[in-house]
């Protein structure tokens, strides 16, 4: 099974640069399933429905959040409707942890996707990551074949010390969040694929995906963050394809994909 999963999505950009690679990605690398992380989906903040629309019909299955869920009035109708292919944190307190995970049917495999997000530098009070996707994985014992893991954290120690923690027990640990991707992927000893963060689809020309004029005022000045996207039209691609063995779960191959493509007019 070959999963393709793309960092950050930063809003209009990153979707008008799926509507035009996607296909193409799907067929070069013969992938089975395409998930992305849509924290920041709707013009930076959040996902709404139409956007959620827009992307499954370029070709993404899935979708998981992070500490941008809340961010748009429609998030919890569209966690309580099944119309929509969207997880976030399962381990936010006010949530039903089960909106943090999905059960999908892929080459005649269950894939349990669950994503999850730090506590390490964020200003949310999420509970413990590890108790909850322990209490996952074991609420699901027997009913998924191949499990894969977004943890949506701002510090590569903490990301690290889950992937490990995983190890085994999991078949992809992908970390999103920081809109930079890291050099560090590699398969664990327990056969499972690891990175500490896929990075971002976003405009190149930015500072994660923002005008930078106005993250560097606000630093420099320590005046209110203004945020817009950039109008940059170079598109940083940040993703990762991972190659899992059907029959054991194991990982045998991951892939960055970091390039810049220019969107077509």
């Amino acid at each position: 099974m070959n999963v393709l999963f793309f960092g950050d999505l930063v809003g209009k950009p990153a979707r008008s640069i799926l509507k035009q690679i996607l296909p193409g990605m799907k067929k070069k690398y013969n992938i089975d399933l395409t998930i992305a992380n849509g924290d920041n989906l709707a013009h930076g903040k959040g996902v709404t429905k139409n956007v959620l629309e827009e992307i499954k019909g370029y070709g993404i299955e899935l979708v998981t959040c992070g500490d941008h869920t809340w961010d748009t009035s429609q998030a919890i109708e569209i966690l309580q409707s099944s119309d929509y292919d969207f997880i976030c944190p399962a381990n936010y307190p006010v949530l039903d942890y089960t909106k943090g995970y999905k059960i999908i049917e892929v080459c005649s495999k269950r894939v349990l996707v669950i994503n999850l997000i730090g506590r390490v530098f964020l200003k949310d009070h999420p509970d413990c990551p590890f108790r909850a996707v322990d209490k996952i994985l074991a609420d699901n014992t027997e009913q998924f074949d191949i499990a894969i893991v977004d943890f949506h954290g701002e510090a590569t120690s903490e990301k690290r010390a889950l992937g490990l923690y995983l190890d085994s027990r999991v078949s992809c640990f992908l970390g999103t969040h920081t809109h930079i991707q890291t050099a560090d992927e590699e398969i664990f000893s327990g056969g499972m694929a690891y990175i500490s963060d896929v990075g971002m689809v976003g405009p190149k020309n930015s500072i994660l995906g923002c005008k930078k004029e106005f993250v560097i005022e606000q630093m420099q000045n320590q005046t209110k963050f203004q945020y817009e996207i950039s109008e940059d039209d170079n598109i940083l691609i940040g993703a990762v394809v991972v190659e899992i063995n059907n029959e054991t779960a194991l990982a045998k191959k991951i892939m960055r994909i970091n390039e810049v493509v220019k969107i077509a007019l």
